[in-house]
């Protein structure tokens, strides 16, 4: 029972990879140089305050657990370390990012031309643009938290399916 809830898990989660990596049809094999350059700019734009805003999220999420299992290994430790150390987790986390961002210029320009680029950058200088820049991390952050309780109804329903289907050709009883 629990390697066939595993396999569901994994495979809807793949599944989800897969849609989500998929590479548009008009996609480049290589960028172009101008190409670069554009998103390389584009960059700039879009990781302004990304970047903070990310590794800002990933530490509220991720840091509690981090606490939780630094005072069950070290119940005695104290307020002051435990500072230091979270303020050492955000440095790494937001280092990683950036570095992390170093490579998305030429992943842009793999996937879109330098005029759909220029325009992409364009719409980011408009008002518009520069509120999406601010809120859509919220949104994201928003529609996960809505997507990660319906997850483990996907993969109950997927569990159920696959029993009855299993249990109807002689795999299980």
């Amino acid at each position: 029972m629990r390697t066939l809830r595993a396999l569901v898990i994994v495979t809807v989660l793949a599944g989800w990879a897969g849609l989500l990596a998929t590479p548009c049809a008009h996609a480049q094999a290589e960028g172009s140089a101008e190409a670069i350059k554009v998103a390389t700019e584009l960059m700039a734009v879009l990781s302004k305050d990304m970047v903070a805003q990310m590794s800002g999220q990933m530490t509220a999420q991720i840091w509690p657990t981090v606490e939780q299992e630094l005072h069950k290994a070290r119940p005695d430790i104290d307020a002051a370390t435990l500072s230091e150390l979270r303020a050492e987790f955000e440095r790494l986390q937001l280092d990683y990012l950036a570095d992390v961002m170093k490579g998305a210029p030429v992943v842009y320009a793999k996937y879109f031309s330098a005029q759909e680029l220029r325009d992409m950058l364009a719409f980011y200088r408009t008002p518009t643009g520069e509120k999406s820049l601010r809120v859509l991390p919220q949104v994201m952050s928003e529609f996960l938290g809505d997507l990660m309780p319906r997850l483990q109804e996907v993969q109950e329903k997927t569990t159920e399916s696959f029993q009855k289907i299993l249990r109807q050709k002689g795999y299980m009883k």
